[in-house]
């Protein structure tokens, strides 16, 4: 694994090539990385921080090889050519301006033929990421989204574009088919009666945490999901928040039971990258709460589990 810095003591993920999204080569990488260390309205009590996560789930990632054996022995890394795209020049006191440097980014991600995964920062920035593909597609966008929360307040405080937000700005847009909306492990009492009413009227898909369990049948479960996020689309996302899963496999995250196991996590993922998503990002790590990086460690499992189901999508066409 190379030991390449992305910036001072900070590697690369998982050993990954340090790049810029302005090389000429940056179509030669099968995979690129980026951060966006985004932190917007504090909507929760002292639940803050989660801007550091992109620096803190590098850092974990130097721990990890890209070799699972529980998935036939495959190794990520061995297939795989990973580039490290650094973070998003972010503006912290100006919300317009970074959703916008957000886009622009991701835009020129989704112009190369890699698989993109974007790390958060709060939830916030899963909207601009998905504009910008919506604008590289021909047809519509479907999304696949795992978390504790449906995410679509229509504001929270007169902030449009808090964490609590993103799926409220996607309903909006005339780019994503809301049929095709996903809201996936959905559970506990921070909901709130309208935001699943809400989910409802858009169109969108709910299957909460509890239906996913007692199905005893994860991977029928994740493709009865896919199933709708790809009817009539021409791209499918993945987003993933940390609380979908139960915060006894979250310490770096709010305090949510009755959510997804790790192991629940990562089958639903392999289950989507086999079936075929475009990109994903992950976020909600809050590296302040996390006192041995247990939450930050884990995203690089959940990482290799979806890139491992990418290659043996490509394997079966």
């Amino acid at each position: 694994m190379s030991n390449e810095k992305l910036y001072g003591n900070t590697p690369c993920f998982l050993g990954g090539k340090k790049a810029s999204i302005k090389d000429q080569n940056v179509n030669d990488y099968d995979v690129l990385i980026y951060g966006v260390p985004w932190e917007g309205a504090v909507t929760w009590g002292d639940y803050t921080g989660v801007e550091l996560g992109p620096k803190v789930i590098r850092l974990n990632s130097a721990r990890y090889s890209g070799y699972l054996p529980e998935l036939n022995h495959i190794d990520v890394l061995s297939h795989y050519q990973l580039a490290d795209l650094g973070d998003v020049d972010v503006v912290p006191a100006d919300t317009f301006e970074t959703m916008d440097r957000i886009t622009n980014f991701a835009a020129k991600v989704w112009d190369t033929n890699a698989f993109p995964v974007a790390f958060g920062g709060d939830h916030g920035i899963t909207y601009p990421i998905v504009k910008a593909l919506s604008e590289k597609v021909d047809g519509k966008v479907g999304i696949i989204h795992l978390d504790a929360h449906y995410d679509n307040h229509p504001d929270y405080e007169g902030d449009k574009y808090a964490r609590s937000t993103p799926f409220a700005r996607i309903y909006e847009s005339e780019s994503v088919r809301n049929e095709s909306i996903v809201h996936m492990g959905i559970h506990g009492p921070r909901n709130k009666p309208e935001t699943g009413k809400y989910a409802d009227e858009a169109g969108a898909t709910t299957i909460t945490s509890r239906e996913i369990r007692k199905s005893n049948d994860v991977e029928a479960m994740a493709k009865h999901a896919y199933d709708i996020a790809s009817e009539g689309t021409d791209a499918v996302y993945l987003s993933i928040c940390s609380d979908v899963l139960d915060f006894a496999f979250n310490p770096g995250g709010p305090v949510d039971g009755n959510g997804l196991t790790s192991y629940e996590l990562v089958e639903l993922v392999h289950a989507f990258a086999k079936l075929g998503v475009n990109g994903m990002d992950y976020v909600e790590v809050y590296p302040q709460q996390d006192a041995n990086d247990n939450s930050s460690h884990f995203v690089t499992t959940v990482i290799l589990y979806a890139l491992a189901g990418d290659i043996l999508r490509k394997q079966n066409q």
